[in-house]
């Protein structure tokens, strides 16, 4: 079971730290921009979620591992990017913003479920707000932060019900917990999370708003 966590961890903390790099890089950041906010994104939402948690240092700091993959990821996609003259100049077109939307989407879903068991874990599974809460923090803190470092409106307030999959998905994993069990619940709520973004890019699904701009009073 540790093995598996460990390894659910990793693979946000991969999606994550690409999703990171690829918005430095099309923010034209230099490396250690891209190194930054790439390691910013991957471990956000967990530093968040163990700052609500009380526990500190956050697991981002005690473990290093973690971060130290982030920045190691982000650099390995500068590289790639740097010496490809041809897909830099495409980043910002298609392909950009279908590898931004599938790490995102990955990394989002995986910790989600995270979240919601470190709510468990600490005993704080005495009712459904709280762990849907840190789940859903530690699934959209991250990008949060990416975006407002990077300059960008949060991509989570405009698009695609990203934060809106997050706690779906957040809700059914907290459901599912004493259900079918630790790992079940896990996979399904990455399962849901995923299969709702993209629907929601699949089928342009977006939370109503209010259009109207500067016109708007």
């Amino acid at each position: 079971m540790e093995y598996m966590l460990f390894l659910i961890d990793m693979i946000g903390t991969v999606a994550f730290a690409f999703s990171g790099a690829m918005t430095a890089i099309r923010k034209e950041m230099d490396i250690l921009g891209v190194m930054i906010l790439g390691m910013v994104t991957a471990v956000g939402g967990g530093i968040i979620r163990d700052i609500v948690l009380g526990t500190l240092p956050p697991q981002a700091f005690r473990e290093p591992i973690f971060a130290l993959s982030g920045v190691l990821v982000s650099a390995f996609v500068f590289v790639i990017f740097y010496f490809h003259v041809k897909g830099y100049r495409q980043i910002s077109g298609l392909r950009f913003q279908q590898a931004l939307m599938l790490a995102d989407t990955l990394g989002l879903g995986v910790f989600t479920v995270v979240g919601v068991r470190a709510a468990f874990d600490n005993g704080m599974g005495i009712n459904y707000f709280l762990p849907v809460f840190l789940g859903t923090i530690t699934g959209v803190g991250g990008g949060l932060l990416r975006d407002i470092m990077a300059g960008d409106r949060p991509y989570i307030f405009v698009k695609h019900v990203y934060a809106s999959a997050s706690i779906a998905g957040a809700v059914v994993c907290v459901f599912c917990w004493n259900r079918i069990g630790e790992e079940g619940a896990m996979l399904v709520g990455v399962a849901s999370v995923i299969v709702l973004r993209f629907l929601a890019i699949r089928y342009r699904w977006n939370l109503p708003k209010i259009g109207g701009g500067e016109d708007f009073v």
